[in-house]
């Protein structure tokens, strides 16, 4: 492109925000990868409205657009190969809004990760995402990536914490997608664009959640007499249903590198080297490491070290990050491979990678998160060597082969970018690659945002199922092909699909139930997940799982929800709020689309980033996408201690002041509501009470409800009582269930810290309401048996204007029949409905899904 094309940037922005100086752009054809491209230029935005004028410029230039942050991505993510002009967000680095009381804030892209969390813990709370780059690298490129960290075992990644985000298409158009209040009535694009790598949009704003910080933490270096030694160790920690905060890895050779560096004292004579941390309340460490320490040496650990200082813990972890260092002192680079495996693989992926590497006479060494299967082996290299770099990438090429075939992705964390794109097609059918390049697309329809990125040029084309006409009137097809056969012939007549008992929906020609869609298809307690037909209830589930001491962290009200249909729905219980949403839990489904396709979105890993979070879409979409014919979930342990405090209350407003002072100190609390007094004791009881469940280990347990009965009494309420049940989860269920159905239920979401000016006006005004607040989610629930239509919209109009006001919305969760029809249940117009109906258009073109069923 020719320097004069940017000529006109030059005039609308001042030189220092705009760079063409050939010398100045050389910092910005490299990440820290291998890979290049040199820009033609580089534009410097310090508002939103800024980043708007220059995309709308670009889109009529045809001219590519790159996001970038603090360029640390490994994977050529942020490389402008085919030139373009470079949106560098290092003048974007405001923290907008911080709001203890409600645990969340609001950052601009450039806000470095390590500054965002140190803020965060002056309040007490935390942002658990912790890339090895986070002392440089920016929420945004965070975003970009879907960033993980050590951690990322116990608490998740990036995409776990983010709400909402503010986004400017390629054309230059701002929308908002989710937001600070949970659980919008659209379709998950926040999460989708997480880990996209800025091929869908440019992130201006991002909407953080965060967590309490934890007030203890103990680490332990642990030694084995091998890797796979070590390997086996971690898999049966998990298998035994422990959570430490992280696993970290480390074989002899990188150890050696690193003492010969740092002098941290790793136990070099080892062959591989384990950190292990748990954290927690204080009084409960020593109980967890123990636990953890015995099962580690039941496996062959020796010379179990646990950090007696900080001074001490902060010199292993100074080992464990000075890989990097080390490695340079012994060539000129490394090249760093991101795969992940499933856990329980761990011992022969590693000592299958180790063969590979002596093969091709490599110098190599692995240093990695054990917890979440996520392996970095790290190979010396010279760039300026040709036959050294075509032995290092023939390698990397056979270990992504044995990581597929062991049931693993391409990347765990350093995503696709220029770097993985030529294995997309071996880690994903057709079929799974077109649905992606449907969203890209819809987003982009130019192709101008950072193109080139995730997907290679010669892709498979999609296959499709051949039409299989159903007969009668209802439709139950046994596996996902037979699904889709039946879809796309019932799409070719016009015949429009209820799935399952989906409200809402008008004039549907077919019944689809899922009931010969059920059973357990995989349980892999090593690996902490269970894939489930869509069929199958919740209840069924749980029982399930709870003959092996496990748990999928959500709950239905109702005996007969299935699980398809409870993500389909997502609806959230009060547990959420330790636990994360469905969005979190959900890791993979299986989809028949309407057009014939049948994809597998996701894969049974905690940890990938290949391609577009596509599981993401389906959560909370109503089965207007398509139908989810299994789902992989998460697993946890079941709790091994739970109570629950019950503090009498005479006002909503009250309690809502209470649970506002509680929120910033709760860490071991699966659960804070204000609840019908009916519901949560027997005989004489107070109108309402706020109650916290609190559950996990029972030193935790102990020490948390001692911290909140502490706290209670310092705000002057009345005593707590402890009860064993019911749980908050459990209220929250018997509210709904037994709301009755003739009764008009509505949940109002909003940003937690606006929930009580929310109720101070919703309250009066719906009067006749009966209310569930879940306090901790920012959620208010109200129910109210009326089948006059004209009582029923004034009543939710009461609830409507202050919710939309406050930034969230309020749906009916249920319609009784005679409403149905006559009163609008979401009285909520997502900012990207136009997007909604795009990509609504390309997965069920005739538009048979659940008609009505959704805003959409």
């Amino acid at each position: 492109m020719p320097t004069t094309t940017l000529q006109p940037l030059t005039q609308l922005f001042p030189p220092r925000q705009v760079v063409t100086d050939p010398v100045a752009l050389i910092t910005y054809e490299i990440d820290a990868g291998f890979d290049r491209g040199r820009p033609d230029g580089v534009f410097f935005p310090q508002s939103t409205a800024e980043v708007s004028q220059v995309m709308c410029w670009a889109s009529e230039q045809r001219i590519p657009l790159i996001a970038r942050g603090a360029g640390t991505g490994l994977s050529g993510g942020a490389v402008p190969e085919h030139g373009g002009l470079v949106i560098e967000f290092a003048r974007m680095n405001r923290v907008l809004d911080f709001d203890p009381a409600g645990r969340s804030a609001v950052v601009e892209p450039g806000v470095v990760n390590l500054a965002l969390d140190a803020l965060v813990k002056e309040a007490g709370l935390y942002y658990p995402p912790d890339p090895s780059s986070g002392r440089s690298s920016t929420i945004g490129g965070n975003v970009g990536e879907n960033a993980g960290g050590p951690h990322c075992f116990k608490y998740g990644v990036t995409t776990n914490y983010v709400t909402g985000l503010e986004v400017v298409l390629a054309g230059g158009e701002v929308v908002k997608l989710g937001g600070r209040a949970l659980d919008y009535p659209e379709y998950d694009f926040a999460g989708a664009l997480v880990g996209s790598e800025g091929t869908l949009g440019v992130v201006t704003q991002v909407d953080v959640r965060l967590i309490r910080n934890p007030p203890g933490v103990k680490t332990m270096m642990a030694a084995f007499a091998s890797v796979e030694q070590a390997g086996h160790a971690v898999s049966a920690v998990i298998a035994a249903g422990l959570m430490p905060a992280t696993l970290e890895m480390m074989d002899q050779k990188i150890m050696r590198m690193i003492e010969a560096y740092a002098a941290p004292g790793l136990p070099v004579d080892a062959e591989a080297g384990l950190i292990v941390e748990v954290d927690g309340h204080p009084t409960g460490l020593d109980s967890q490491m123990e636990e953890v320490a015995d099962i580690l040496t039941q496996y062959g650990a020796f010379d179990l070290r646990i950090a007696q200082s900080e001074e001490e813990r902060q010199r292993i972890w100074y080992g464990r990050k000075s890989a990097a260092g080390a490695m340079s002192r012994l060539a000129p680079t490394f090249y760093l491979v991101d795969v992940t495996a499933p856990r329980s693989r761990l011992a022969p992926m590693l000592a299958a990678v180790d063969e590979v590497c002596h093969r091709y006479d490599l110098r190599a060494g692995h240093v990695f998160h054990a917890g979440d299967g996520n392996l970095h082996p790290l190979i010396l290299c010279d760039a300026r060597n040709p036959e050294l770099m075509d032995r290092v990438f023939r390698a990397c090429d056979e270990i992504v082969t044995l990581c597929l075939q062991m049931g693993g992705s391409i990347t765990g964390e350093h995503g696709v970018g220029i770097e993985k794109r030529k294995y997309m097609p071996a880690m994903y059918t057709g079929a799974e690659l077109a649905a992606m390049l449907d969203l890209k697309a819809l987003f982009d329809p130019h192709g101008l945002l950072n193109p080139g990125k995730i997907f290679p040029d010669d892709l498979p084309a999609p296959q499709r199922a051949a039409p299989a006409l159903p007969t009668g009137d209802t439709f139950a097809p046994a596996n996902a092909e037979g699904a889709a056969a039946g879809l796309v012939a019932l799409a070719q007549v016009g015949k429009r699909v209820r799935i399952g008992s989906s409200a809402g929906v008008l004039g549907a020609d077919v019944q689809l139930i899922t009931a010969n869609l059920g059973g357990v298809l995989e349980y892999a307690q090593n690996d902490l997940y269970i894939t489930v037909g869509a069929g199958m209830t919740v209840a069924e589930m749980q029982r399930y799982l709870s003959q092996h001491n496990m748990q999928a962290p959500l709950a239905a009200p109702w005996p007969d929800a299935t699980v398809g249909g409870l993500a389909a729905a997502n609806l959230n219980a009060p547990l959420r709020m330790r636990y994360g949403a469905l969005r979190d839990v959900v890791i993979a489904a299986t989809v028949a689309l309407a057009d014939g396709r049948v994809i597998r979105a996701g894969r049974n890993v905690v940890k990938n980033v290949a391609g577009y979070d596509l599981p993401k879409l389906f959560v909370g979409s109503h089965g207007t996408l398509g139908l989810v014919t299994d789902v992989t979930l998460k697993l946890i342990p079941q709790a091994r201690a739970s109570r629950t405090l019950a503090i009498p209350l005479t006002q909503l407003a009250q309690g809502l002041a209470w649970a506002g002072e509680l929120m910033p100190r709760l860490l071991a609390t699966a659960g804070l509501i204000l609840a019908p007094g009916e519901l949560v004791a027997p005989g004489p009881q107070a109108p309402y009470y706020l109650l916290a469940t609190v559950e996990g280990a029972p030193d935790d347990v102990a020490a948390e409800l001692a911290e909140l009965h502490a706290a209670l009494a310092s705000l002057g309420a009345p005593a707590a009582i402890e009860l064993e049940s019911p749980t908050c989860t459990q209220v929250w269920a018997s509210f709904i269930a037994g709301a009755g159905e003739d009764a008009l239920l509505v949940r109002a979401g909003v940003p937690p810290k606006t929930l009580p000016p929310f109720m101070a006006q919703a309250a009066p005004a719906a009067r006749d309401g009966r209310w569930l607040i879940d306090a901790g989610n920012g959620f208010a629930y109200a129910a109210i048996a009326t089948a006059d239509a004209t009582e029923a919209a004034s009543w939710l109009a009461a609830l409507r204007e202050p919710a939309l006001a406050a930034g969230g919305y309020a749906i009916a969760l249920q319609t009784p029949v005679t409403l149905r029809g006559r009163i609008d249940p979401w009285g909520y117009r997502p900012a990207a409905l136009h997007l909604m109906r795009g990509l609504k258009a390309r997965w069920d073109p005739a538009g048979i899904l659940n008609p009505g069923g959704f805003v959409v």
